[in-house]
């Protein structure tokens, strides 16, 4: 019987957590509302607050869930890849295919959170360390997987070839979506192949 109330709860949390992620996403942290929640939900507020303790918990969780969803669908795309050199251009390559999506999401959830939460939410600001550490550390090794299989030139900083792909992909993001200009996206992405083909053996 624990075991289907169990359940149960999960089930409702992870309920709670799905249709609350694109409105925190869209409005932040300080934005979003419990008003805003039980509309997004259906739910009333004691539903919501006997999940969770109160809306940062449910930022947490929320951003836990959309920075998962959107770094395992761009692992997956890498993944499906053969050589280091073609992981690494299945980077940019998915970012172009997911673009429009995540703008319609309300933007890159790591960017997102980073820009409200380096001052004002401890948590969530070490959670996007987390998930650019991730993210760069992917990069990076796969760099160096090139360096040893001669894919890549020798000579390549592996750290700086993943510190400038992260650059080119957060700040076209930004300035795509303050602008709705889809040009400094795509042109970003567009350098990211560059970087990556000049340092090809």
């Amino acid at each position: 019987m624990k075991r289907k109330e169990s359940t149960k709860a999960e089930q409702t949390r992870r309920f709670i957590i799905e249709k609350a992620a694109p409105v925190f996403n869209k409005k932040g942290v300080a934005g979003t509302s419990l008003a805003d929640l039980t509309r997004a939900t259906g739910l009333t507020k004691g539903s919501i607050y006997g999940n969770f303790k109160d809306k940062d918990e449910v930022a947490v969780s929320v951003f836990q869930y959309n920075v998962d969803n959107l770094i395992n669908s761009l692992f997956k795309e890498m993944d499906k890849a053969s050589s280091a050199v073609d992981k690494l251009l299945a980077l940019p390559r998915a970012y172009r295919k997911r673009y429009k999506q995540i703008i319609a999401y309300g933007g890159c959830p790591i960017l997102n959170t980073a820009t409200e939460a380096d001052d004002t939410h401890e948590a969530l600001c070490e959670l996007t360390v987390e998930a650019i550490t991730k993210l760069k550390g992917k990069i990076a090794s796969l760099v160096e997987l090139g360096i040893v299989g001669k894919e890549i030139s020798g000579d390549t900083d592996a750290n700086a070839i993943a510190n400038i792909t992260m650059a080119l992909i957060e700040g076209g993001s930004i300035l795509a979506k303050v602008t709705k200009e889809d040009s400094y996206m795509i042109d970003s992405l567009a350098q990211i192949e560059t970087l990556i083909r000049s340092r090809t053996t």
